[in-house]
This record gives structure tokens, C-alpha cells and sequence, in this order.
């Protein structure tokens, strides 16, 4: 065999070898190959069809973004648990809450020396208000560094060398001379700071106690307050009070505790009812009533009116703005509610309207309902083709 005839034969075997080896690894390919596309086929299927279900599920309910939602202007209110009559109605006044105003009245004479801040202007608490000083401020400051040193030695004397009476009368003297500055309405900081730095004596800061809005501010640089007159009113207006006079026959079953109905301009909160006087004024035969409101998430301001509307759970039915209502395609009345899977159109009947509201019944206490953007909401749902369904 010569070597050409060899190699040409070994040629032949090692294609033959390569052959099989690609034989080898191919056909476990294409075995599995068709089942496994078919496998991954059905489950995509699957899905296919669990989604499409889902999709069917709430095909009802309009999905809308958090951006979509702003760029809407939709708005959403939670109903009242309470139901009402649009004739069982007040006028009421927006008061400041006496529960989250402070006075700041100093009882002893002060000056003046300088402004911090102006009226209106929305302060933090522990911020400088007025710089305030005078002869009466520097003799109070005075008497307490005296009187805090005199107690400090005092106290440190064994029993033996001071008795007892004279400890009391020092300890007595700090304390007075140290409620005399809080009556200045100085803090426990500044007050102990005067025995580190009794060069400050004569002026203090004072600050604002709590957050809120500046009111009522009449003070004037130069100007000498007397001891007790207001400088300045506090008043946090996150929490109002509303004002209204009842006939005797409105107030009739009212109780503290019971939710009414507060509406300024477009705006309706619900309140609760914390007072009543149970006296009838002598010239306009009216009832003092007191409902307290959370106005953190719409700036209202005291001294605005307002209309309350008060419980009536015999004939009544839940307050909405003319901007909830809708026509659905069979010119019915409907409002939109916001539930998990997004907003769904409820049918309702509208009982009686005026002055811009509407007392309507077939929609449960306690849900969230579109107030505004509700128009956008009907004509999305107009385009879906959806039917509407009670809950």
C-alpha cells in the first residue's frame, strides 16, 4: 500500500469519524428540540390565557398612573359615614381652634427692641418672634441669678450648718424668681443660660411655642407693652374650628361626637361635633354649635364662611359636588370610584341639587370618590366601550 492510497484512506475514516461525532451531538438537539419549543409554547399559552382572564376579570375598571392622574387633575374624596339633608343646613364661620392657638401675653413690662418676623408669616416652633428687653425684664433676670446662686449654695451646706427654714426660703426664692421669667414666657434654656452668661440680663428671644401662623400681631418697635397685653397670637391652622348658630329645632338630637358636613365654596369636609352651648341666645333664639375640622390638605383660613349641613339618618343621602356627576351612555347619572384595580363607573340617583351640590343615594358610605377630572374618567370610559355595574 503505497502512502498515498493510505492517506486517502485515513481521509476517509476521519471524515466518517467527524460525521458521527456531529451525528451524536445533533440528534439529542433535534429529539428535544420540537417537545421543548412545544413545552414553552403551551406555558406562554398559559399565560396567555391567565393574563387574558385577569384582563376580563376588570375590564370594568379604568387604570390610570399617578402621572395621569395629575396631569387629569383628578381628585378623589372619601365619603362620609354619615348621611345628610341639603335642608338641614346653616351658615357657620371658620375660627381659629383654641386647642392649637397660643396668646403671647408677657406679664411683666417689656419693650420692644426688634421684629423677627411679620404678621401672616408661617413660623416654626422655637423660632425668634421679638426681641424683647427692658428695666422690669432686667430686674426679673436679675433677682433669679441672685436668688439661683444663693440656692446653689444653700443646698450644697451640710444640715448641721443651715437649718432647714433657711433652706426652704432660698429654695422657695429660686423657684419664684424662676416663674417670674417663665412668665416672660423665656424657655428653661434661656433661663439657665443667664446664670452662665449674666451679661445678657436686660433681653431675650422670644420664641415661638408652637408651629403655626402668625396672628393678631401688634407689636411695635419702642414700644413699652404692659404686663399681660397680647404681642402676638399663634395659631396652627392644620385644625379649625366652625362656628354656627342653630334654631332650636336643628340642634335638636345633635351630641357630641356626631359627623356634619362642612362645604367652603367647593370644598366639603367632615367635621365633628364637639360643643354645644345649650342656651338659646335672647335676640336671635339661636343655639351656639362648635364642629372641628382637619384643614392640613386644603388651607382654609379662620374668619371664612362656611355651610354646614348636619346628620340625617331617616331621609338622607351623601353630599357631591357638581364636579362627581357624569352621564353614562344611557343618560343616567354616575360617579367614579376609586378601588384597588383602578376606577369603576356606579350608577346613582340624584335626590335633590342646589347652589353647586347634590344629595345622591345608590353609593355606600366610606368609599373614595372622583370629585374632579370625573369628565376625563367618562369620556376614557366612553371610549373602552365598558359597561357600568352597580356595586
Amino acid at each position: 500500500m503505497n502512502i498515498q492510497h493510505l492517506d486517502k484512506k485515513l481521509s476517509k475514516r476521519s471524515l466518517t469519524v467527524i460525521a458521527i461525532l456531529v451525528s451524536i451531538c445533533y440528534i439529542p438537539q433535534v429529539l428535544a428540540g420540537p417537545g421543548h419549543n412545544h413545552a414553552e409554547k403551551v406555558q406562554q399559552n398559559d399565560r396567555i390565557t391567565q393574563q387574558n382572564e385577569i384582563t376580563d376579570e376588570h375590564s370594568n375598571a379604568l387604570v390610570l398612573t399617578e402621572r395621569q392622574q395629575q396631569m387629569a387633575g383628578i381628585e378623589v374624596m372619601s365619603l362620609s359615614s354619615s348621611t345628610f339633608n341639603l335642608d338641614d343646613v346653616a351658615t357657620a364661620t371658620l375660627i381659629v381652634d383654641r386647642d392649637h392657638t397660643v396668646t403671647l401675653a408677657p406679664q411683666l413690662d417689656v419693650r420692644v427692641l426688634k421684629r423677627h418676623v411679620v404678621p401672616g408669616q408661617l413660623v416654626n416652633k422655637n423660632q425668634v418672634l421679638l426681641t424683647l428687653g427692658g428695666a422690669a425684664v432686667a430686674q426679673a433676670q436679675a433677682d433669679y441669678i441672685t436668688a439661683a446662686a444663693e440656692w446653689n449654695r444653700v443646698k450644697q451646706m451640710s444640715k448641721n450648718t443651715v437649718s432647714e427654714s433657711r433652706r426652704l426660703v432660698a429654695k422657695v426664692q429660686a423657684e419664684l424668681t424662676r416663674a417670674n421669667l417663665e412668665a416672660l414666657s423665656m424657655t428653661a434654656l434661656q433661663i439657665n443660660q443667664l446664670i452662665t452668661k449674666p451679661e445678657s440680663i436686660g433681653r431675650y428671644q422670644l420664641l415661638a411655642p408652637i408651629n403655626g401662623r402668625v396672628q393678631q400681631d401688634v407689636a411695635m418697635i419702642g414700644q413699652v407693652s404692659a404686663g399681660g397685653r397680647p404681642l402676638m397670637q399663634l395659631t396652627d391652622e392644620s385644625h379649625l374650628w366652625v362656628e354656627a348658630q342653630l334654631s332650636a329645632h336643628q340642634a335638636a338630637g345633635i351630641n357630641n361626637g356626631d359627623k356634619a358636613l362642612v362645604r367652603v365654596n367647593e370644598i366639603s369636609i367632615e367635621g365633628t361635633i364637639i360643643g354645644r352651648s345649650h342656651e338659646l341666645d335672647l335676640v336671635t333664639r339661636t343655639e351656639q354649635v362648635l364642629v372641628s375640622i382637619d384643614n392640613s390638605e386644603y388651607g382654609l383660613h379662620a374668619g371664612q364662611f362656611a355651610e354646614l349641613y348636619l346628620p340625617n339618618s331617616l331621609d338622607g343621602g351623601v353630599v357631591l359636588p357638581d364636579s362627581a356627576l357624569t352621564r353614562s351612555s344611557d343618560g343616567h347619572w354616575q360617579v367614579f370610584i376609586q378601588e384597588d384595580d383602578g376606577f369603576e363607573a356606579v350608577e346613582v340617583e340624584v335626590i335633590e341639587s342646589q347652589r353647586g351640590i347634590n344629595m345622591v343615594k345608590g353609593i355606600e358610605p366610606r368609599v373614595h370618590v372622583v370629585i374632579s377630572g370625573a369628565f376625563l374618567l367618562a369620556s376614557e370610559l366612553a371610549k373602552a366601550g365598558f359597561d357600568i355595574h352597580n356595586h
